[in-house]
């Protein structure tokens, strides 16, 4: 398991590779073709960014007639999200040295705090949207 996470890891260690989920997370469903136009990067170069995000099983594709549009998989990003929490919630923060420092860290905590705060909240709206697309269909 450890193996998978590293090899999942040094994956998302190409800047090219997190341009192109977030872009495919941004607009949805592209080709090759519509991926290179929108990142400037050669479409040999984004197939075999793909071939590897595939592989990771970060994407998908399915073929449609001539096109192959590529999207997000939502459950490998989660499952990603996942690893994350688990590896940055150990309470590393609260082990800062504190020594004179209280109020700094105390404000650097509320910010920190605050901010992830915002984000949890744009997620859980996200996910409150999905749920209701899915009870109307």
């Amino acid at each position: 398991m450890e193996t998978k996470q590293a090899e999942l890891f040094k994956i998302l260690g190409v800047t090219s590779r997190i341009r192109i989920i977030e872009l495919l997370k941004r607009k949805g469903r592209l080709t090759v073709s519509d991926i290179s136009e929108y990142l400037d990067i050669t479409p040999s170069a984004i197939s075999q960014h793909l071939k590897i995000l595939k592989y990771a099983g970060l994407v998908n594709n399915e073929r449609k007639g001539y096109w192959i549009p590529y999207e997000i998989n939502p459950a490998a990003l989660l499952e990603c999200y996942k690893l994350l929490t688990c590896l940055c919630s150990c309470g590393c923060l609260e082990m800062k040295d504190t020594q004179g420092k209280e109020n700094e860290n105390i404000k650097e905590r509320l910010e920190f705090l605050s901010d992830y705060e915002r984000v949890l909240q744009e997620e859980l709206s996200k996910v409150t949207d999905e749920i209701e697309k899915l009870k109307i269909e």
